[in-house]
């Protein structure tokens, strides 16, 4: 059976992150976007562990359960910033556990170094191979995942922050670890661009922050398990069987893809920024490299090299925010709003919407703009500017007018009044 998850998201203890942030909302929204299978965020906060024990139920084969029957999957994110090689690091981790009891040793381990009441997120001085050494002796099924590896500031090959290879960060603890998260500002395409990385799997999630479906579920990785399980589940990204593919932004959309300096509102190309030696020509300081920049510089191979064994990932950006563009309105609108809802009532997900509608059935029940931006998304056919240096890339799509409005709804008054009466006749 095939399962849509997102194992990487955030709880209301996390800083900059949605108050509303509740068991409920998450089950509710994950519903609606079509995830089958969501990760709990931020087991090591005291406050949050609370809830999770209190609203989840492990159904005996480490899947944790509403009261509902929705599934979780124990996880958290971690910060770690120490130095290595006489240079700062700053890694960003996601980590996944079998049970409350793990999740107990492991925050246990943490609070020897640390707190952990402060943020959902926390932070602790120890290195990348020691935290995963350490988490294995409490467990081997245990799972350590690199986080949104590209990213400048905070992660495995940040380029203020991070490593050239993942065996730099990990030293003889490498081999514990299976798959790599490609992050909003990179996708599979890019990643295959160096040859170290093939010994991984690629995997993606959404690292939302709220639980709306602009965040939640906007990257994800799909799964092929007989039986859902936190066995079956680890057993796919080690091994990769029965990773069917992800499910990606377009990488310009992430806030990191370009390089630039956003207080200057200075975005380039890696190539542009290489003639200026990577300093902003406004202020004279150096720019923030993104993802496209740092690629090229450990690429060693082109641009268009595909494996032969490449899993299949999808291009999309989430419905909301193709609707805002269409209707030229902010995403949380209400012609979005109800818009959204209107083809959701169709088609009973967004990934449904996303993934499966045809053209025919969209024209059904939205207008022709929008069913056409939706086939365009699935094909990845969407023209982004490039984000930067923490500002979102920008759809570029030509609003509907009014007129256009008007006429589409007086077109389909039209259609349901012709099939009425062929209805009746």
């Amino acid at each position: 059976m095939r399962y849509i998850s997102d194992l990487h998201i955030h709880s209301k203890y996390s800083r900059a992150c949605s108050t509303e942030l509740t068991i409920p909302n998450l089950e509710k929204w994950a519903k609606i976007k079509g995830v089958d299978v969501l990760g709990t965020g931020d087991f090591t906060h005291p406050k949050w562990i609370e809830e999770l024990k209190s609203n989840l139920k492990d159904d005996g084969s480490g899947i944790m359960r509403t009261q509902n029957g929705f599934p979780f999957v124990l996880q958290t994110e971690i910060s770690l910033i120490y130095s290595q090689a006489n240079k700062g690091r700053r890694v960003h981790h996601i980590v996944l556990a079998p049970s409350f009891e793990v999740v107990d040793q492991i925050t246990e381990y943490l609070k020897k170094h640390g707190r952990v009441d402060y943020d959902g997120r926390p932070i602790f001085k120890i290195s990348s191979d020691n935290l995963l050494y350490e988490l294995r002796r409490i467990s081997q099924d245990v799972e350590v995942i690199p986080a949104h590896i590209w990213t400048p500031w905070f992660s495995l090959f940040g380029s203020n922050s991070g490593f050239d290879s993942v065996h730099e960060c990990f030293k003889d603890q490498e081999k514990y670890v299976h798959a790599l998260e490609t992050g909003l500002s990179s996708d599979p395409a890019m990643n295959w661009q160096l040859s170290q990385l093939d010994k991984f799997n690629l995997v993606s999630f959404s690292d939302a922050h709220s639980f709306w479906p602009w965040r939640i579920g906007r990257e994800a990785t799909i799964f092929e398990l007989k039986e859902l399980s936190y066995a079956n589940i680890i057993r796919v990204i080690r091994s990769g069987e029965g990773l069917l593919g992800t499910v990606e932004v377009d990488p310009s959309y992430g806030k990191y893809h370009f390089d630039g300096h956003r207080n200057c509102n200075i975005v380039m190309s890696p190539e542009q920024s290489v003639s200026v030696n990577n300093v902003c020509p406004k202020c004279n300081s150096n720019m923030t490299l993104g993802v496209a920049h740092r690629i090229r510089e450990l690429a060693d191979r082109p641009q268009n090299y595909k494996p032969e064994n490449a899993k299949t990932f999808y291009t999309m950006l989430p419905l909301s925010e193709i609707l805002a563009k269409i209707f030229n309105k902010t995403i949380s609108s209400k012609i979005v709003w109800r818009e959204y809802n209107k083809v959701l009532r169709r088609f009973g997900s967004e990934y449904e919407i996303l993934l499966n509608a045809s053209k025919s059935q969209l024209r059904e029940v939205t207008y022709e703009q929008v069913a056409e931006a939706i086939i365009k998304n699935r094909s990845g056919l969407l023209k982004v500017i490039p984000g930067y240096d923490g500002v979102y890339g920008e759809l570029v799509m030509e609003p509907i007018t009014n007129k256009e409005l008007e006429e589409d709804e007086k077109e389909k008054l039209d259609e349901s009044k012709q099939q009425g009466l062929s209805d009746f006749f």
